[in-house]
């Protein structure tokens, strides 16, 4: 991790979380199969609402190592939520790679020609969206430290 952390420095890992979100946003809506976007689908509006969050995580965080009198509670609320949208991230990286691997189990199908090329791309931003999302909670430890109760309830 200390290797990340030298790679991805707090101000490297912040603008490059806000170049992936909007991407990871837009590829949301994105259907492999058909080569379409949905806006009609429920789903994708919850993913976006999940990305919402780990945004104003990030300003939050970003605002806390600029004033010492952050509201450190709002701080630990979303790094909480944080922790559990951690998962649907990697669900969702687990059920791209499982539709690009469907691509050898229908070679029959006929595929849009952007099937592989957009797949990879969406896997690499999910990959590196979990990546910066890891490195953020290491940033918050670096920057602000442990929680204690004491300057929480000041």
């Amino acid at each position: 991790m200390k290797r990340i952390l030298k790679l991805l420095p707090w101000k490297k890992c912040f603008y490059l979380s806000l170049t992936v979100l909007p991407l990871i946003l837009i590829c949301s809506f994105y259907g492999l199969y058909t080569n379409r976007f949905y806006f009609l689908k429920v789903d994708n509006y919850i993913f976006s609402l999940l990305i919402l969050v780990h945004l104003v995580f990030l300003l939050v965080l970003k605002r806390s190592g600029r004033m010492e009198n952050t509201d450190l509670n709002l701080l630990r609320n979303l790094e909480f939520v944080m922790y559990a949208i951690l998962p649907v991230y990697i669900f969702k990286l687990a059920e791209t790679l499982y539709i690009l691997l469907t691509y050898f189990d229908y070679s029959e199908q006929v595929f849009p020609s952007t099937f592989l090329p957009a797949g990879s791309f969406i896997m690499g931003l999910q990959t590196l969206l979990i990546i910066l999302t890891l490195t953020a909670f290491q940033h918050r430890r670096i920057r602000i430290g442990s929680y204690t109760l004491d300057r929480i309830h000041d």
